[in-house]
């Protein structure tokens, strides 16, 4: 069985990047949020859906929330394909999510983009 390996890449593409960015998406996306995180959304403007990942220093020391950021990447990486269309997604980690392992992280990921493909072809 042969992969191909960029169907599942995480190129700069899939990213968001820069400031403006956010900040659009504070004032104009929706919300909606799962036990360890809660996101702002709206309809992408390109081909791909886009992640953003916010991780405040509330959440813990630089060594929790660089797990976490790699593990919200990791999952929408993985599960990119799940969105019918393409969305800007900023993706913010709640205090909780410093003392729950990797499946409960997961988990609530699974939550939370459920509920934003549901909130988007709404």
């Amino acid at each position: 069985m042969i992969l191909r390996m960029g169907a599942y890449s995480y190129k700069k593409r899939h990213r968001l990047t820069r400031r403006d960015e956010f900040v659009r998406l504070s004032r104009l996306g929706k919300r909606c949020d799962s036990t360890h995180f809660f996101a702002v959304f709206q309809p992408g403007s390109g081909p791909d859906s886009r992640l953003g990942v916010t991780v405040t220093r509330k959440v813990g020391c630089a060594a929790v929330r660089t797990r976490i950021k790699r593990l919200v990447r990791e999952y929408f990486r993985l599960n990119r394909q799940v969105f019918k269309s393409s969305y800007d997604i900023n993706v913010i980690a709640k205090n909780g999510a410093k003392f729950a392992d990797n499946g409960a992280l997961f988990s609530s990921l699974e939550a939370l983009f459920g509920r934003v493909e549901k909130l988007a072809s709404s």
